[in-house]
């Protein structure tokens, strides 16, 4: 005798559920956050946080993704409490993260009095040595707002990394072009040319990035991506979060071809939500074998990461995470199961 369906098992109730999740984002992006963006900020972010914790609540299967994925990564570091908290406040910062992106309108004055910069003096003195400036950081808090408003601040910049916008599969055409719409384009008006998107197997991504550099202009290039399967072969095992991880020293190997100072940075979110601190480092050194020097740069994202755990956006990235070698390794067929679709901005599914 078959066994009866449960609700999760039963095909409706899913694709009822997907549909619900898909019209409270398109909801939100549309009209609650281009509002709620025009609010003193206290409020704008206020209301961030309550979309924040009703999905929380209502997304028992997300939240349990994340959590799990938090403890199997840092291990004993957490408690199950510890967990949670840390599984809501990166369902905050993910909602927060929308309404950064809705106060870059115009010259995205309305996000910068909300940021302090610490560091700029660093950028300055590199590039008026006249040979551009690499910024490496992670997939971290809202770190394509920041890239944008250095933009708007005076520093030319073009980012190299593979876009949100064409990391969509599982999504229908209409999401694609839903994301384009209130996602994206934001993002482009505040960068000097759009995101220069490296395919295995061609150099032109590097000789355009070498362009920009030579230019005096900002590049900016996220480490913490996992590999494409074409580009296994290129990666290198370094000690991250405790493991060890297969990630791309493309930053170096672009540094040390051109000369270009490397320079770490991070947004970090304050415990009100609505100001964050925008760290730039002082160059790291790229001297030595291409892993010695990478192995710099990974230990500053670790760091970034240990000390703000709920801003890194992998913990709801369960495929990623196997693939970068945090988590071990699945089936294929379960590993297409539990990998999550992508969403407008890194919003977890």
């Amino acid at each position: 005798m078959s066994r009866r369906l449960g609700r999760a098992d039963r095909p409706g109730t899913v694709r009822a559920e997907r549909l619900l999740r898909n019209a409270e984002g398109l909801a939100y992006w549309l009209v609650v956050a281009p509002l709620a963006a025009r609010l003193p900020a206290s409020l704008a972010y206020r209301v961030a946080c309550w979309r924040a914790d009703w999905g929380f609540r209502h997304r028992a299967g997300k939240r349990s993704e994340i959590v799990r994925n938090l403890r199997q990564v840092l291990g004993d570091e957490l408690s199950p409490a510890e967990a949670d908290f840390l599984a809501l406040e990166f369902f905050r910062m993910i909602s927060c993260n929308v309404i950064d992106v809705m106060r870059l309108r115009g010259q995205g004055q309305s996000l910068k009095k909300l940021v302090e910069i610490r560091g700029r003096e660093h950028l300055d003195a590199v590039l008026a040595g006249g040979k551009g400036a690499i910024l490496c950081s992670a997939h971290f808090g809202s770190c394509n707002s920041a890239f944008s408003l250095l933009h708007a601040i005076g520093f030319p910049l073009t980012s190299v990394g593979r876009s949100p916008s064409n990391d969509t599969g599982g999504m229908s055409s209409a999401e694609q072009r839903f994301r384009e719409f209130v996602y994206m384009r934001r993002l482009r008006r505040h960068r000097r040319r759009p995101a220069f998107q490296p395919q295995p197997g061609r150099v032109q991504v590097a000789a355009r990035a070498a362009a920009a550099l030579r230019a005096n202009e900002v590049v900016t290039i996220s480490s913490d991506a996992p590999p494409l399967d074409a580009d296994r072969t290129r990666a290198v095992e370094v000690p991250f979060l405790g493991h060890h991880a297969r990630l791309l020293p493309g930053v170096v190997t672009l540094a040390q071809l051109t000369g270009a100072p490397v320079l770490m940075v991070f947004m970090h979110r304050s415990a009100d939500y609505r100001h964050q601190v925008l760290e730039i480092s002082p160059p790291v050194s790229v001297e030595g074998e291409t892993v010695t020097a990478f192995t710099r740069c990974v230990a500053a994202m670790d760091a970034a990461i240990r000390k703000s755990p709920a801003h890194w956006v992998y913990w709801a990235h369960t495929g990623d995470l196997a693939s970068l070698g945090l988590l071990p390794a699945a089936p294929s067929a379960e590993m297409a199961a539990v990998r999550p679709q992508p969403a407008v901005g890194h919003l977890p599914r």
